[in-house]
């Protein structure tokens, strides 16, 4: 049997309430999904006056970050690289601003942020993700 970590409720609370933070200290509006490690929603929120495309693109930077256990920039630059068959890849998108959560080695979920520049959606998932693992 295997044993690993999961994300909590309190984890996901923590996380989304520091993705908040850095994201009104920024002025920025965004979305933000928090995912589990199968790219289950486990907590959405729509910050006033962030676009409403953002909804759906948060979740799916969130999933793919999860899904692929890596930043979902590293999978825009594999597009970016001349890879376009990647695109042929299902439920992923594939635009910078979703992290994953590791915890020793191990993806337990993942953050997606989507509303302002792609590097800014990134440092507002990082921000959730470094409070909850400091």
């Amino acid at each position: 049997m295997i044993t690993r970590k999961a994300l909590t409720l309190d984890d996901v609370q923590k996380i989304a309430a520091a993705a908040e933070v850095e994201a009104k200290k920024n002025g920025w509006k965004v979305s933000i999904a928090i995912t589990d490690d199968g790219g289950h929603l486990l907590h959405f929120q729509r910050l006033d006056g962030a676009p409403i495309q953002s909804t759906w693109i948060s979740q799916g930077k969130a999933k793919a970050a999860s899904y692929a256990r890596r930043p979902t920039k590293a999978l825009e630059e594999i597009v970016g690289n001349g890879r376009n068959a990647f695109l042929s890849v299902p439920d992923l998108v594939l635009l910078e601003g979703g992290e994953p959560i590791m915890v020793d080695g191990i993806c337990i979920g993942g953050v997606g942020v989507s509303g302002v520049k792609s590097s800014e959606d990134a440092q507002v998932a990082q921000a959730g993700i470094a409070a909850l693992l400091g």
